[in-house]
């Protein structure tokens, strides 16, 4: 049998070498799962399968790890390494193979008996064919037939996985069970449980069928009594009001199809491989464990581009996940890519649900049907893209309907995973710079897709980081115990304050995991020099001050780093087509520049992580502005401006942690020799000024703009808040001319919006409205002694004009 075992695996390498394309998840389950390669491995495979096993032993090849194929040899004793959980052998048939695979994991359980060093790794492994789950019906976890396996590898040998699970450490299991044919028998009882979650994790549930929804949708109670309300308000027909249901339903529901997701699949490996020189993905473990553990997936990237539905959807089908339907804005169903992006699994949701109590009920059912089906979903927060590349102020619509979904009595505990997403060039960095000066938005339609299509080429980098997840029912138990219990009036009281703080926590996440690469650090760099330029010495200097503050003092342990060198990240950035840095060569040496026309689309870039730098550059501006102050003094100077920061960054630290980040901050810069230090007073080093300079630059225009808005509430204090707003962008925009400020946020009116509400917050205003003036004094001397005497001055004749 074996000889003839042996000829059939020969003969079965040839079309399977030819016809899969084979991908491992993880990409490198040595690091990812932490594998022992100095103890033996089993590889567990849930199906009797010859090619499934020859898969495996291809992937295993590459990825270095031990053959499958090969014996374990442990004291002497050889033993397979793999074992296969059932009994269906189709050709070589063997009904005593499930007990083989018991008295295998028995005998290996023995051996440990034996010798207590010895800690073999038992590792699940499932080779997915394809991704279908069928539509109506539970998804198939038996083995393939004879011909279900060829039809398998003809039409699915390009798309097939090996998904690599977590070991099991049989020295544990040892050491807490009693050794027997009931613990071998138990182990191979988990693996099986564990497959079958595994399948469904990267399968999902079956596709419905639309119609045969959207009847169960409209026969529910609540859109019955939502359709003959429309009806009763509008004086029409029931039967038209249902009809107009129906139509809205249509209107916002997707149509998956999971051929067109095989098909975009191939297509989005071609523009990613056209677009970007690499996808880089952070932290996917934790989707990937969450889908095991069957927790309902909610992904809340931040949105910086149109790019991030296809993109997010492509990584997760990559890391062997279900990508989830992704809420849509109604303005990108238009032909030919509404019904494209609906078949990947988009529905679309209009820009306001006001006046229109009909649609807001049919969209909140259909939300909730998502949920109770089990689908994962993906919805951008922020509303709509970013412009200036900071996370904007959170809409709460979809999470508050997310938590109502729960509170209905779902039976699954939803996670909700932040997620950041970050580039080195957005496609449409160029338009959103001209909307920032007060262009129209150009309305989305297939010309612009076809302009948008031609400029593809090499982009840089793109980044993907899984921050960390919030279980909504662990959360809504810690803070408000009483979300389980029903409402008297029908309209949780808790629930408004709940769906604030959650919301403020995904943004804050979102931010732990940011992305610092090349760009966003050169660019950086450069925008806090005055002219935009520096010494090919000074930049490579003061970005490895940067990486070295990151490094020692991170922001969070979420957020990534680049990997090369200092002066290989420079020489990337020049290289990337339209980053507008370049380098000239004078008399003296080689100068990095950022031409004047850049400047504005790389505040851009700078933007995505400048709340890592938001910190270190307010301590450094405090030493250099006092000269000589007082650790106690520092510490007091940033907690009075903290507030505001954190409102407009989304920043992370308690008042605790931001005490201790301050130390480990001055820490950092002494051990730089940016500063000294004598007796916790810190003082500028003169050798390093031109660092400290750069560092402190940072926070300069947010002090700038704060320092604005409190002038004019100084001067009028009854100023009402849509004027104080108001006024504030009018003198933000004179000081950008004046003073050459290239940042297009620096007057942007939400900004503006976001500080009066944390001034309020804050307690600057009374009960009336009206400014607190000693307070507003108090804030507006310690901001004035951090800005330059120049802007001060540009800024206060500013608010005198108005008068």
């Amino acid at each position: 049998m074996s000889i003839l075992l042996n000829l059939y695996r020969k003969l079965l390498n040839l079309p399977l070498s030819l016809l899969v394309k084979s991908r491992s998840i993880p990409t490198d389950p040595i690091t990812e799962l932490t594998l022992n390669r100095e103890q033996p491995l089993i590889y567990v495979l849930p199906y009797t399968s010859q090619s499934d096993l020859l898969i495996l032993q291809q992937n295993c090849r590459s990825l270095n790890l031990p053959d499958p194929l090969e014996q374990n040899v442990i004291n002497g004793v050889s033993l397979p390494r793999f074992v296969f959980l059932n009994e269906d052998r189709r050709i070589f048939k063997s009904k005593e193979a499930k007990s083989e695979t018991v008295a295998s994991i028995h005998r290996y359980l023995d051996l440990h008996k034996q010798d207590p060093n010895l800690d073999v790794q038992l590792i699940p492994v499932s080779v997915l064919w394809g991704r279908a789950p069928g539509k109506e019906k539970a998804p198939n976890l038996r083995a393939l037939g004879a011909c279900s396996r060829i039809f398998s590898i003809l039409w699915y040998g390009r798309d097939n996985f090996v998904r690599f699970s977590q070991a099991v450490s049989l020295n544990e299991m040892v050491a807490n069970h009693d050794v027997d044919e009931k613990l071998a028998h138990k182990l191979a009882r988990i693996a099986r449980m564990h497959f079958a979650k595994q399948r469904y994790s990267a399968m999902g549930p079956q596709l419905p069928d639309r119609q045969a929804m959207f009847n169960k949708l409209l026969d529910s109670d609540v859109l019955k009594k939502a359709i003959a309300d429309e009806a009763e308000n509008k004086k029409i027909p029931l039967e038209k009001a249902r009809a107009e249901a129906a139509k809205m339903l249509d209107e916002i529901a997707a149509d998956v199809k999971h051929d067109s997701l095989r098909v975009a699949d191939r297509l989005l490996s071609w523009l990613w491989n056209k677009l970007y020189q690499g996808i880089n993905v952070e932290n996917s473990e934790r989707v990937r464990k969450l889908a095991l553990e069957g927790h309902e997936i909610v992904y809340v990237p931040c949105h910086r581009s149109h790019m991030d539905y296809l993109l997010l959807s492509y990584l997760l089908y990559h890391q062997g996940l279900v990508p989830p339907h992704i809420a849509a804005g109604i303005n990108l169903n238009f032909f030919p890519v509404g019904s494209i992006f609906r078949s990947w699994g988009a529905f679309f949701i209009r820009r306001t649900f006001k006046g229109n109590r009909l649609y807001s009920t049919i969209f909140r059912e259909y939300l909730a049907e998502l949920f109770y089906r089990g689908y994962s979903v993906e919805y951008f927060i922020e509303g709509g893209r970013s412009r200036t590349g900071r996370l904007l102020e959170p809409k709460t619509g979809m999470m508050s309907m997310t938590i109502q979904a729960l509170q209905r009595g779902l039976t699954r505990p939803i996670s909700i995973v932040p997620v950041y997403i970050g580039y080195e060039h957005v496609l449409e960095v160029d338009t959103y710079a001209k909307e920032l000066r007060g262009a129209a938005k150009e309305k989305e339609n297939a010309g612009l897709v076809l302009r948008v299509i031609k400029k593809l080429k090499n982009l840089g980098q793109g980044y993907v980081n899984f921050g960390e997840p919030i279980q909504i029912n662990h959360y809504l138990n810690q803070y408000f115990p009483e979300w389980r219990e029903p409402s008297e009036d029908g309209r949780a009281k808790w629930l408004n304050d709940a769906v604030d703080r959650i919301a403020k926590e995904v943004m804050v996440n979102i931010n732990k995991a940011a992305a610092v690469n090349a760009k966003n650090l050169i660019g950086s760099a450069l925008l806090a020099s005055r002219q935009r330029a520096l010494t090919r010495e000074q930049l490579i200097e003061q970005v490895e001050s940067y990486m070295q503050l990151f490094r020692n003092v991170p922001y969070s342990e979420d957020m990534t780093l680049p990997t090369d060198s200092t002066e290989a990240m420079l020489e990337h950035v020049l290289k990337l087509p339209r980053s507008g840095v370049t380098a000239e060569k004078d008399n003296f040496g080689e100068l990095i520049r950022l031409d004047r026309e850049s400047a504005v689309l790389m505040t851009y870039y700078r933007n995505n992580i400048q709340h890592l730098f938001v910190l270190p550059s307010l301590v450094a501006s405090v030493i250099l502005h006092l000269e000589a102050v007082s650790k106690d003094l520092i510490v007091k100077t940033v907690q009075q401006i903290y507030p505001f920061l954190k409102a407009e960054l989304f920043l992370r630290f308690n008042e605790t942690e931001l005490r201790t980040q301050i130390g480990l901050i001055l820490n950092e810069f002494t051990r730089q020799q940016l500063v000294k230090s004598e007796s916790e007073v810190f003082k500028i080093n003169p050798a390093h000024l031109r660092s400290l300079q750069l560092h402190s630059n940072g926070v300069r225009e947010l002090l700038q703009r704060y320092f604005i808005s409190l002038n004019i509430l100084l001067d009028r204090p009854e100023i009402s808040r849509g004027e104080l707003e108001k006024e504030s962008r009018s003198i933000a925009q004179r000081l950008s001319v004046l003073h050459g400020i290239n940042a297009p946020e620096f007057f942007d009116k939400a900004l503006f919006s976001t500080f009066t509400s944390a001034l309020k917050v804050e307690g600057y205003f009374d009960s009336e409205g009206k400014a607190n003036k000693a307070k507003i004094e108090a804030i507006e001397d310690l901001i004035s002694s951090l800005i330059s005497a120049e802007i001060k001055m540009t800024i206060s004749s500013a608010v005198k004009s108005i008068e």
